[in-house]
């Protein structure tokens, strides 16, 4: 009997790490819609950590996936989009992100991922870079102390808050927008090529 290698089996530990974290990205948006701020941050928080532990995995294991490439950044988009969306519908209360900074997210996400199919269906690399690593950090602080701010309530979050959470919101949006020119020169400079 043949034994099959890690990097073919599909159903590997990241690939189940993965769709643990589209599960809790559900559980996050339920969280959120009703009203339980701090659960939906723990919850995140978990959720964002499972990002860097699927990715470390793979890589030491020799566990990378055909699924993995494609399911792991769908997930991501999912529960960053997402977030962004549900705290944009709770900006009347304090979240500190403004519908507008949601679609700029979710436009970049969808050029990016559009790109990125069409680039390595031609054979091209279009791995991450170091901004588009940034940007998810910033995003994810920004998720991070919106739920929290949202916890204490408007109008009763602390100055420290109200300015950190200010910050990574404003910083999160610049990356997005930076990271996506990025790779919209990427991709221009392969098509043309």
């Amino acid at each position: 009997m043949a034994s099959t290698s890690p990097s073919t089996t599909v159903w590997n530990v990241p690939n189940q790490i993965t769709a643990a974290r589209l599960i809790l990205s559900i559980v996050v948006f339920v969280l959120i819609a009703y009203e339980q701020y701090m659960a939906a941050m723990i919850c995140f928080v978990v959720a964002a950590a499972t990002d860097w532990v699927d990715g470390y995995w793979a890589r030491k294991y020799n566990q990378v996936t055909q699924l993995g490439r494609i399911f792991d950044p769908f997930v991501d988009k999912i529960i960053i989009c997402g977030a962004f969306i549900f705290l944009a519908a709770e900006d009347h209360r304090g979240s500190g992100i403004a519908p507008w900074m949601a679609v700029v997210v979710m436009g970049r996400e969808l050029l990016v991922t559009a790109l990125r199919g069409y680039i390595e269906q031609s054979g091209g690399d279009f791995s991450a870079n170091m901004a588009g690593k940034w940007k998810m950090v910033f995003q994810c602080v920004a998720v991070v102390l919106s739920l929290l701010a949202l916890d204490y309530g408007l109008g009763s979050e602390p100055p420290w808050l109200i300015r950190s959470l200010s910050i990574s919101v404003w910083l999160a949006v610049l990356l997005t927008i930076y990271s996506g020119g990025i790779y919209v020169f990427a991709a221009a400079k392969k098509l043309r090529a």
